[in-house]
């Protein structure tokens, strides 16, 4: 099958189209032909070589964790689908990649919405996973304030559209040129950095009930602040979260046994028009190269899709 890989870490243009062997399904997985494939920061950091991961991989590497296809083959013990569903999901994420590829095998999916694009659904996996157990972990609920710190991200666009559909008012962070985005999806904008407790204030006199840090950027003391303590914030991505009293949530792509949460809840709301995954661009494979270099470049808002049907 062709891919797209990097036979040694570096730039975007270590990235090229090569063959690779076909992969297939486990006993609970499906293989689908991937229509679209998602660029993640974790794709970005193997790549360059400065993930503490990187040295987990074989080379050559196929990157990517989230894709979108129809399926073709499918594992024993698969009973809720069949060859030719439209499906949307991620690879076995511990594998750190295989999705930017002809074929992919899936460990865990939904059915393709109509609403959703194929670049949309090929970016939405992990993303809604991720966000849906983090607004379980803080227990989000009708009429609860939530304030998201680096809102308008990949992850982040899709926890404030899922918390908004379970009834909260949702408070976001993030640069001044991405507010307009998160206005368009239900959310208050301030602007991203230190100070956020001031701005939170200048903006509601109301308690902020549950605080949710996906940025990383060494906010967890502002919005414990915030919330008043540390059982009502959760991290996704600052692993100093033990020394602030802060639960830090990996899931999946920490290896933890976290099952699978929201995917299907999230294609009914997209039917509803209450739900989108933002893509900020979407380029051929044989330009995988771009993606990359575009997925690392300001404004981070939406995610970057690479179309594994147009391989020049």
């Amino acid at each position: 099958m062709f891919a797209v890989q990097f036979e040694q870490f570096g730039p975007p243009e270590v990235l090229a189209l090569g063959t690779a062997p076909e992969p297939h399904p486990g006993p609970h997985q499906v293989r689908i032909a991937v229509k679209a494939a998602a660029v993640s920061p974790v794709d970005l950091a193997l790549r360059a070589g400065s993930s503490p991961a990187s040295g987990k991989l074989t080379l050559p590497h196929i990157p990517g964790v989230d894709a979108a296809g129809v399926i073709d083959e499918i594992g024993a013990e698969v009973t809720d689908c069949a060859v030719g569903d439209e499906v949307f999901g991620a690879v076995d994420v511990a594998r750190l990649g295989g999705a930017s590829a002809q074929y992919a095998v899936l460990d865990f999916w939904a059915r393709r919405p109509h609403s959703m694009t194929w670049a949309e659904a090929g970016a939405a996996g992990t993303g809604i996973e991720t966000a849906t157990r983090a607004l379980d972990l803080l227990d989000v609920q009708d009429g609860m304030t939530l304030l998201v710190d680096g809102a308008a991200g990949g992850v982040g666009s899709i926890v404030v559209q899922l918390a908004v559909a379970r009834g909260a008012r949702v408070i976001g962070t993030a640069r001044p040129d991405s507010h307009p985005i998160l206005r368009e999806l239900g959310v208050e904008p301030v602007d991203y950095g230190r100070g956020l407790p001031g701005r939170i204030r200048a903006l509601t006199a109301a308690p902020v009930d549950r605080a949710l840090d996906v940025a990383g950027a060494g906010s967890l003391g502002e919005l414990i602040e915030l919330v008043g303590t540390s059982d009502s914030v959760v991290t996704l991505a600052d692993f100093e979260a033990s020394t602030h009293g802060v639960r830090l949530s990996l899931g999946r792509l920490g290896g933890q046994p976290d099952g699978v949460h929201g995917l299907t809840s999230a294609a009914v709301l997209a039917d509803q028009a209450r739900f989108r995954v933002p893509v900020r661009g979407t380029y051929p494979a044989h330009q995988a190269a771009q993606a990359h270099k575009t997925a690392a470049q300001p404004p981070r808002w939406g995610k970057i899709v690479i179309d594994m049907t147009h391989t020049g």
